[in-house]
């Protein structure tokens, strides 16, 4: 009954039209093209840019919207769920409804208007979190999470569809920066450091571990300072944040109680050919290996649910906590495989996990469209 009025609040003739550019093809885009293309931002650059993104956007958000409407075991019909169809399709009327770009005024009011799309989606994942959440409360217990696989596998398809769509609205957002940080074509920086986004990330997951635990194991990083490559630092951030905040949970619990001192997170930044490999190593005692498969599905978490002890979580941003979603690898997975690369874990029962975060230098990779 909600789906029926929440659809009654858009036209026939707008779900007709979703309906049409859902089949369109989409154009997916290179690391190496959007570094390139990006270098020069000049006013004829950013005008393609736009008239590129007026046409590959809606198309992208049409896709998703039409998805959201069909999803299995009644998830369509969630509260949370269809909040974020409605976002999707206020988003695809917005696009559809703005004429063509001509000239640099037009692609500037367009650049203003794909910014606020970009802020009206802001809370995408913690809110599909809750619409999958409202479905395994109301679930019977007996389902094998694994056995839900067309929603692992939309999820998937969702949030990498989300991670691209942002990364070109903020591409192009930030080609307009007067002043740019040095070495950086919108949001890639063309001589990143790996060893020191790592510092970084771990030093902001370090201090939520204090936070929460009131101790935190130590962090030794092994690479060399200097050696940089172009990427994106906000995705490598995201995903070494949560490899190491995953590490550090594990060990603070395992050594809680413990005479001994909290060995360290050990994190090795190695450069090779083809790709940059950052290894995270702990002793937290390892995943055992009936779990192993669980830990890249979205329906599996070890830590309590922030979505229990939060219950007004709906519409507020991500709560910052150590663990709980279950969304944070494979999440961080889909990141690494956007432009590439690639997530490994690796368990020792009994002693502890080592991730691999491979990351592609060459740059060449091509989107994955769902």
């Amino acid at each position: 009954m909600t789906a029926r009025k929440v659809t009654e609040s858009f036209s026939k003739s707008l779900i007709e039209e979703v309906h049409k550019w859902g089949c369109m093809k989409q154009t997916g885009v290179g690391l190496r093209y959007m570094m390139e293309f990006g270098s020069k931002p000049t006013e004829r650059n950013l005008l393609i840019s736009g008239q590129f993104l007026h046409k590959e956007l809606p198309i992208r958000i049409a896709r998703r919207a039409i998805e959201l409407e069909s999803l299995p075991y009644g998830l369509s019909e969630k509260p949370a769920v269809l909040k974020v169809r409605d976002w999707y399709l206020d988003s695809f009327r917005d696009l559809r409804a703005f004429p063509d770009i001509k000239d640099t005024n037009d692609e500037k009011e367009f650049t203003k208007m794909i910014k606020a799309i970009k802020v009206r989606h802001n809370n995408v994942v913690p809110m599909m979190a809750l619409g999958v959440q409202q479905l395994k409360k109301g679930m019977d217990p007996k389902i094998v999470y694994e056995d839900l696989d067309e929603i692992h596998q939309f999820l998937d398809r969702f949030y990498m569809s989300r991670i691209g769509i942002r990364m070109l609205i903020g591409q192009h957002v930030e080609l307009h920066n007067p002043n740019p940080p040095p070495h950086c074509v919108g949001y890639i920086h063309t001589k990143m450091s790996p060893v020191e986004v790592a510092q970084n990330a771990s030093e902001d997951a370090r201090s939520i571990c204090l936070r929460e635990y009131g101790s935190a194991p130590e962090i030794n990083i092994y690479g060399y300072p200097k050696f940089t490559f172009p990427y994106v630092p906000t995705h490598l951030h995201l995903m070494v944040f949560e490899l190491v905040k995953n590490s550090l949970r594990a060990v603070q619990e395992r050594f809680m109680d413990s005479d001994r001192v909290a060995p360290p997170i050990r994190i090795i930044v190695a450069d090779g050919i083809e790709d940059v490999t950052i290894k995270v190593c702990d002793e937290g005692g390892g995943i055992p290996r009936s779990g192993l498969p669980k830990i890249f599905t979205y329906l599996y978490s070890t830590a309590k649910n922030p979505l229990d002890e939060y219950p007004d979580l709906g519409t507020a941003d991500t709560v910052m906590t150590m663990a709980g979603y279950g969304y944070g690898l494979p999440i961080s997975r889909l990141y690494a495989r956007y432009f590439g690369g690639d997530l490994q874990i690796i368990s020792m029962e009994g002693y502890g996990t080592d991730a691999y975060l491979h990351l592609s230098r060459l740059g060449d990779s091509q989107e994955p469209l769902p």
